[in-house]
Order: structure tokens, then sequence, then C-alpha cells
């Protein structure tokens, strides 16, 4: 299994990048929201470290491996989230995540119909699908900054809730006052909360409520 990559950026194309590693060169599928920041993630020497998601792709005569890259865990994180919707499987993901990540969050949480039917693939019975799968559970990634949907961070790490939904903040490139100050408003507001995730999506809640 290809979890990561650091290697040379030799090509790109329309849906795809090649990078060259140690003498192999591995084609990459990217999202277009995603292939729109790479120059972002370039290193000086024209190298990029991708987090890739790899899998088969199984056709009746054969099995093909396919590389999906993302500059960040979160981007992958947030992809792996949105192919549990039933009928969306990698390839329709790549090509719906046509729209910065945070934007397709917020989407998902307030219902937006509209939205996710403008998504490349995504008719109407399929956004209501995502909105009944995920509305309420993607907090985290409206919370990226949608400047950069893809911010250079480590995998969140820690058993307690409020230290990892800390942590993910930081990532996410909050201060930490300020992100110390949203984890604890957000178990002020709800101290029953369980998890990093659940704090994570009482801070977008009350964000949300804020005035622009």
């Amino acid at each position: 299994m290809i979890s990561r990559l650091h290697g040379t950026l030799v090509d790109r194309r329309e849906t795809t990048i090649l990078v060259e590693t140690n003498g192999v060169t591995y084609e990459i599928l990217v999202p277009s929201a995603i292939l729109r920041t790479l120059d972002r993630h370039l290193d000086p020497d024209g190298r990029i470290r991708l987090i890739t998601y790899h899998y088969h792709h199984v056709e009746p005569s054969r099995a093909l491996p396919i590389l999906i890259g993302f500059t960040n865990e979160i981007e992958r994180d947030f992809f792996e989230r949105f192919i549990t919707v039933s009928g969306i499987g990698p390839k329709a993901a790549v090509r719906a995540l046509n729209q910065p990540i945070p934007m397709i969050a917020r989407a998902i949480d307030d219902g937006n119909m509209d939205m996710l039917r403008s998504l490349p693939g995504i008719g109407p019975q399929r956004a209501r699908e995502i909105v009944a799968k995920l509305q309420g559970k993607v907090g985290k990634f409206a919370l990226m900054p949608e400047e950069d949907g893809a911010p250079r961070v480590s995998a969140a790490a820690g058993p307690d809730a409020a230290a990892e939904a800390l942590e993910v903040l930081l990532q996410l490139q909050y201060k930490r006052q300020e992100a110390q100050g949203m984890v604890k408003s957000a178990l002020t507001r709800n101290p029953n909360l369980t998890s990093a995730e659940e704090i994570l999506n009482e801070v977008y809640k009350q964000r949300a409520k804020e005035p622009s």
C-alpha cells in the first residue's frame, strides 16, 4: 500500500500528475480543487510531498492500481469521508471535488443542494444522499482556510479529545490562543462532547452563526 510519495513533479495534465521518485514515475489522479494549489506545495527544487489514497479499480479482466494524491492528511480524510456516500466511488469523488473542500463541507452542513448539484457528476439524488450521510459530520473540514485549502499538516495525535481538537485547529493554521478559546467555548456550550470530531463540529456551528 502506497500512502506517501516524495518526488519530482515532471508533468501535469488535466486530471493527473506524474511524479518521479527513485527512477520510478507514478501517475497520480488529483482532484482539480487540489491540483490548483500544487504550486504552493512545491519545494524549490521542484519536488513535492503527497499523501496518497491507493486502491484497485476492478474490471472484469483486470484490477488496475490507482493512486489519488493530496497535499495533506485532512484533504485525504475528507475524501475518505466523501466516498462513504452510496454511489460515490474514488474516481467519481476525484471528479466531483472541483471546488475547495471547505466550501463543499459548508454546503453539506448547510444542506445547500444547489451548490452540491453543481459538482461534476452529482445529481439531485446524489446530493440528497451526501447531505443525509455527512451533514453534521464535516465541521472540521469547513474550518479549513479557503484561500489555501491545503495547509501542510501532520497527523493529529493524542488520546484526549480536547487536545486532539486543538491539534487539528493548529494544523489548520489558527493561532494557539484562538484555537484554545474555540475549544474551551465549544466544551462550555456542550460539556457532553466526547470526541475531537464532535468538538470541531461544535466549533464550526458557532463560527457559522457569527456575523461575517
